[in-house]
């Protein structure tokens, strides 16, 4: 019984393992037949992918950088289908002229003089090798463009008075030469530094700074009124002057007749008193005379028969 059972159980294991096989080598056969019937359709679906990521075209109004990973191949200028390998990106750039118009700015003549300038600059890429490498787009491209035509402008300025920028006498003016001279120099720099062709710097308008034309009215306003202080000024040290000679004269005038008055009213009471008592008069006199002459610090020596001595001790 017990080996009846074994015999069973390596049978059906053998049933088992069979039907397995069977399982497993339909599953192939069934992936293979799906590969064959799907596969071109795939490979189809690559091969386009790939054409369409190795072709592409450049119109007439543009430049293509080509780059692999990043850095830079070549440079295609010709307009029309071009081909480049899959793993390779296809850069465009606009190659027609651009506009920049920089914000107002305040410089300074060679005479003094504040002016502000509203300028423009038209300008395009050149090599967008380097334009790439150097600047990467328009926007940071116009930053640079800005120092460059702010620093030419700035120099240009401080080499001309203004009357060599704006005048009523066509012979004096030299700005159109200015200007070219500013556009040449600024197109060799930006070209070499950044791959940007620079055809031409203008001014479009052209005015007084504010600021400026403010400082020099409050600096005339100010001479004005130093001018008008100093005047009114000196009339008042004038008048102050003439009032105080009139004052010192009325006063001397008035000490003088006051010192009249009192010379001539000390003459009377004298006169009156030597009139009434001569001898007290004259000790009087006397006493005032030594009064004035001798002070505490004084030292004299007197004879027995001296009238100061015989004056001091009995009175006579």
């Amino acid at each position: 019984m017990h080996d009846h059972i074994d015999h069973q159980h390596d049978h059906d294991d053998d049933h088992h393992d069979h039907d397995h096989d069977h399982v497993h080598r339909r599953s192939w056969g069934e992936a293979l037949a799906d590969y064959r019937r799907w596969g071109p359709y795939a490979a189809g679906v690559v091969v386009i992918l790939l054409l369409y990521a190795s072709f592409f075209t450049v119109r007439e109004t543009e430049f293509v950088l080509v780059t692999a990973f990043g850095r830079p191949v070549h440079t295609i200028t010709e307009a029309g289908p071009h081909v480049k390998w899959p793993h390779e990106s296809a850069t465009y750039f606009d190659r027609r002229l651009r506009v920049y118009n920089p914000t107002p700015s305040e410089f300074l003549t060679r005479d003094k003089k504040n002016l502000v300038l509203e300028s423009y600059v038209l300008w395009r890429i050149a090599k967008p090798q380097t334009f790439v490498e150097t600047v990467g787009n328009p926007e940071a491209a116009e930053m640079r463009l800005h120092d460059i035509v702010w620093a030419g402008l700035a120099a240009s300025m401080g080499r001309h008075n203004l009357d060599a920028i704006v005048s009523s006498d066509p012979e004096q003016v030299r700005a159109e030469s200015m200007l070219d001279e500013l556009s040449e120099q600024t197109g060799s720099q930006a070209l070499a530094d950044y791959g940007i062709d620079v055809l031409d710097v203008r001014i479009k308008r052209l005015l007084f700074a504010l600021g400026a034309v403010l400082s020099a009215e409050r600096e005339r306003i100010a001479r004005q009124y130093r001018a008008e202080g100093e005047e009114q000024a000196l009339r008042i040290r004038a008048d102050a002057d003439r009032q105080r000679e009139e004052i010192l004269s009325a006063a001397y005038k008035e000490a003088e007749e006051i010192k009249g008055k009192g010379d001539a009213e000390a003459a009377r009471v004298y006169g009156d008193a030597y009139s009434r008592n001569p001898q007290f008069y004259k000790l009087t006199r006397t006493l005032e005379t030594y009064k004035k002459a001798l002070d505490e610090k004084t030292t004299i020596v007197l004879s027995s028969d001296s009238e100061l001595l015989r004056l001091l001790t009995r009175g006579q």
